[in-house]
């Protein structure tokens, strides 16, 4: 065990991204066992407008829960690729609406067999004692409701009265 694991709750964030960094990168090799392409943080905004097939800039970034400036970053990315296209809302000019182009369609079809296989991996992963998802779910709500600065800000108040 490393400090970071002994260290506990502490260090929560750096475990979550640890993780995530893991899932990320065999998510990539996954991909490219399949001769995909693909990169996992790409998934959000792709999955998104496969369901949601148009959509404005702040439309996406409320769906996958990013930051407008992430959104922007990881849709010029995506326009880049030819996998996402833009174009002027008719109503508003300022307002840009996103959609999948037909290379972006192809990729969903070439990877919809590649997510029923992640998805049962996950649901190995995630399918424990505490339920990983089911936890990741709770903290989310609970962080809706009160963030962590929030609570820390709290707990600071508290401790000087």
């Amino acid at each position: 065990m490393n400090i970071i694991d002994e260290s506990g709750i502490l260090a929560l964030s750096t475990r979550l991204q640890r993780l995530s960094e893991q899932l990320r990168k065999d998510g990539a090799l996954f991909y490219k066992s399949y001769g995909i392409d693909f990169e996992p943080k790409w998934f959000p905004v792709i999955y998104t407008l496969y369901h949601k097939e148009v959509l404005s800039v702040v439309e996406i970034a409320n769906e996958i829960g990013y930051t407008h400036p992430s959104t922007i970053s990881l849709l010029k990315e995506l326009e880049k690729q030819k996998l996402i296209r833009s174009k002027k809302d008719k109503i508003d000019e300022r307002k840009r609406l996103l959609q999948l182009t037909a290379k972006g369609q192809e990729l969903i079809e070439q990877m919809k067999p590649v997510w029923d296989v992640m998805k049962q991996a996950l649901s190995e992963i995630a399918d424990n004692q505490n339920n990983l998802l089911q936890a990741i779910n709770e903290a989310e709500n609970k962080i809706v409701h009160q963030s962590f600065l929030q609570r820390a800000l709290q707990l600071k108040s508290e401790e000087k009265q």
